[in-house]
């Protein structure tokens, strides 16, 4: 299972759960914060069931453009992997809304076959605690996964279910969050003016800043903690060690541009 690298932590418990063999891509700034798809080597890709692909992708913000997912959905397809394409933060953007891996999926053939894509109405409507969204795309995974998650998982409340329709029904709230993230990130480019290599993010609502100058990640998440009370994220938390034995996230510390 090809995970990028920082990485969301469910996508490591997902492959130790099914047994899966974690394959960690590096995921900085030399790659544009996404995993690098021409350094795929073709015995591991023969080797893979799926690739965890988030754009905007958490926590960085970098936004995979149309031919970044042509290339991923060819591989998938030359392969026969699944493209898990994690997009809860879709609707959280700069400028314009960024690419669906559904729509590229449908451009190439007309299909959606071995592409996934995750929606959540965690970040699009700033409802974390409903846990509650969808997944749609590939047929075939679909009805195996319905079967599955029918006798094997929690279904739904309906009151929830019920709130989930309102929320998905309405644009105007999901309009007015993007625009406080875009306040908020106005306010970030006038302090910290590409300081700390500071970028405003593609998309999402997070900070990713170096800390190399300041001792690493964890020594400035206690340093912020201990003398403002600003409680960050030490981007080690979030990222394992790579073939050469160093964690893409051991200089960076990660931040939230909350609304």
């Amino acid at each position: 299972m090809l995970i990028p690298n920082p990485f969301y932590q469910a996508y490591a418990a997902a492959a130790a759960a099914s047994g899966a063999e974690p394959v960690f891509l590096a995921s900085s700034a030399a790659t544009g914060f996404l995993p690098d798809l021409e350094a795929f080597d073709g015995a591991l890709l023969t080797r893979t069931i799926a690739l965890y692909l988030c754009s905007p992708s958490n926590p960085q913000g970098a936004v995979a453009d149309r031919a970044y997912l042509a290339t991923a959905i060819a591989l998938a397809r030359r392969f026969n992997f699944i493209l898990f394409a994690d997009e809860c933060y879709s609707e959280i953007y700069s400028d314009g809304p960024p690419p669906g891996a559904l729509e590229a999926a449908c451009a190439q053939d007309g299909t959606l076959a071995n592409v996934v894509a995750f929606q959540s109405l965690s970040k699009r409507s700033g409802l974390p605690g409903l846990r509650s969204g969808f997944i749609a795309g590939d047929p075939s995974f679909i009805a195996s996964f319905s079967r599955f998650r029918n006798v094997a998982c929690p279904q739904v409340p309906l009151p929830i279910q019920h709130v989930s329709v309102e929320a998905w029904s309405d644009e105007e709230h999901v309009a007015q969050g993007r625009a406080l993230y875009r306040q908020n990130f106005d306010v970030a480019d006038g302090i910290l003016q590409g300081r700390y290599g500071y970028r405003r993010p593609q998309g999402g609502f997070f900070l990713w800043l170096d800390m190399q100058a300041h001792g690493g990640g964890e020594a400035a998440a206690k340093t912020l903690w201990k003398g403002c009370g600003v409680r960050l994220l030490p981007g080690t938390y979030l990222a394992r060690d790579g073939a050469r034995g160093i964690n893409p996230g051991a200089n960076s510390r990660q931040g939230c541009a909350g609304a």
